[in-house]
């Protein structure tokens, strides 16, 4: 209750106070049924849908809030996290300049997203949250006028009836008077009595008149701005998520890239460091060459072990592999044919030899018949083979070529295995090759390619 003498005078508090007992008065009057309320089921409904609409809106600014926060909680595990990471990245590592860089950005593309969902979301979402306390107050404020229009109402409505029976009252004592007073005070008596009543049915009808138009203007407010603002919401509600699912699809965008280049930067890590075990493996003895081979020797027959991922492809390297040993061993071995045609002829033609050709019989004379040589008898090329061609492989396992110079292959297919053209570019558990079948019909090795060995068997 507001102090007097701080902008209230005890006249407007004792009136304040009267208001307050005159509508307390009315409520229970009109709860008992001994007063009649007025009752507008429009504006009623009107009055729901806007406690519905705050109701709901008043909950979505809280979850809002509620889903920024974890935002924020997320952007502060992710820079630990990858603070955690630059500090164990060791500046002689791959990408160590990269790693700096990507943190510094992942750090800037959270602040970002939880900006812009706070400029755009949720300021917009206060703004339109801001005019429901006034509206409600305004409601509330209609309510009350509405009583004391209702008190008002009643007020007159008892004094219209009660005028009838103080005119009668009146007339009554006029007629008393004439006898016992002076005709001259007869008069005076019976006007100063219509005068009273004249006063109190006047001060009614303008207090009724005064209550009615301060609530029927209350009420064309509300009744204009009630169904806009229940309308508004959908509006609000589309800017709110479209925004909001903008700035996502925006964050994890540019989210993704920063995670795919964190991913390619791990894996080049991890390649430099197998070439760094490679290296240190190829100082062995021939174990791997030995294992290698074996590997190609197993039986078609028994069951083929599931193979590891195709091994990954770095840089060339400047020392042979096995097969490469193997296939500079067998160029230098003398050739079976060259061999034994020689030796047949030096045989046959030594001058020294002590054996006078015309002594010789006819059947010696006939050529020497030699075996073919190896790669003259592999099955199913019809007897021509591609150049460079060492030996044949069956797959084993279906592989997908993914870049132009691999070779696709499917479980049961025939690989005609060539050697490089350049032996410093094969890698280590990689052979180069062409399809049989595409050989058969076409003779042409242009579609040669490369492809993982453990996805293959040697036959």
């Amino acid at each position: 209750m507001a102090e007097i003498g701080k902008g209230v005078t005890a006249g407007k508090l004792a009136i304040n106070v009267q208001k307050r007992l005159t509508r307390a008065q009315e409520k229970v009057l009109q709860k008992l049924g001994k007063a009649d309320e007025t009752r507008d089921a429009a504006f009623e409904e009107m009055v729901s849908n806007f406690n519905k609409q705050m109701t709901e809106g008043t909950k979505l600014q809280k979850d809002l809030k509620a889903y920024l926060a974890a935002v924020k909680t997320m952007h502060d595990a992710s820079r630990r996290l990858q603070d955690c990471l630059a500090d164990m990245y060791e500046p002689d590592w791959f990408g160590k300049e990269e790693m700096d860089a990507l943190t510094e950005d992942t750090d800037t593309l959270w602040l970002d997203y939880h900006q812009n969902i706070t400029d755009k979301s949720l300021t917009s979402l206060d703004a339109y949250l801001a005019n429901f306390p006034d509206i409600k107050a305004r409601i509330a404020k209609r309510d009350r006028k509405m009583v004391d229009f209702d008190s008002a109402r009643h007020h007159f409505s008892s004094l219209q009836k009660g005028k009838k029976k103080d005119e009668a009252k009146i007339a009554k004592q006029a007629a008393l008077l004439e006898m016992a007073a002076p005709s001259w005070a007869q008069g005076l008596i019976s006007a100063h009595q219509v005068a009273q009543t004249n006063l109190s049915y006047n001060q009614a009808e303008e207090e009724l008149g005064r209550a009615q138009k301060i609530f029927e203007e209350l009420n064309v407010e509300l009744q204009d701005e009630l169904p806009a603002l229940w309308d508004n919401r959908v509006g609000v509600y589309v800017n709110t998520f479209q925004r909001l699912a903008g700035h996502q699809e925006k964050f994890h965008g540019e989210m993704g890239k920063l995670s795919q280049n964190l991913n390619d930067i791990m894996t080049k890590l991890e390649e430099q460091r197998e070439l760094k075990k490679g290296g240190a493996a190829a100082a062995k003895t021939g174990e791997g060459a030995k294992s290698e081979e074996t590997n190609h020797s197993e039986s078609a027959s028994s069951p083929p072990k599931r193979p590891g991922p195709p091994p990954s492809r770095p840089p060339p390297r400047l020392t042979p592999s096995p097969d490469q040993r193997q296939q500079q061993d067998e160029a230098s071995a003398p050739d079976t044919n060259t061999d034994c045609s020689a030796a047949a002829t030096q045989q046959q033609c030594e001058p020294g030899s002590g054996v006078n050709l015309l002594d010789w019989d006819v059947e010696v004379l006939q050529p020497v018949t030699c075996p073919a040589p190896k790669s003259a008898v592999t099955n199913g090329s019809d007897g021509e083979l591609p150049p460079g061609f060492l030996y044949k492989v069956k797959a084993i396992h279906d592989y997908a070529a993914t870049d132009g110079d691999e070779l696709e292959l499917k479980i049961g297919d025939d690989v005609l295995v060539l050697a490089f053209d350049n032996p410093d570019e094969q890698d280590d558990g990689w052979l180069m090759g062409v399809q049989e079948s595409h050989w058969v019909q076409n003779k042409d090795i242009s579609v040669k390619g490369v492809f993982p060995e453990n996805f293959t068997q040697k036959v």
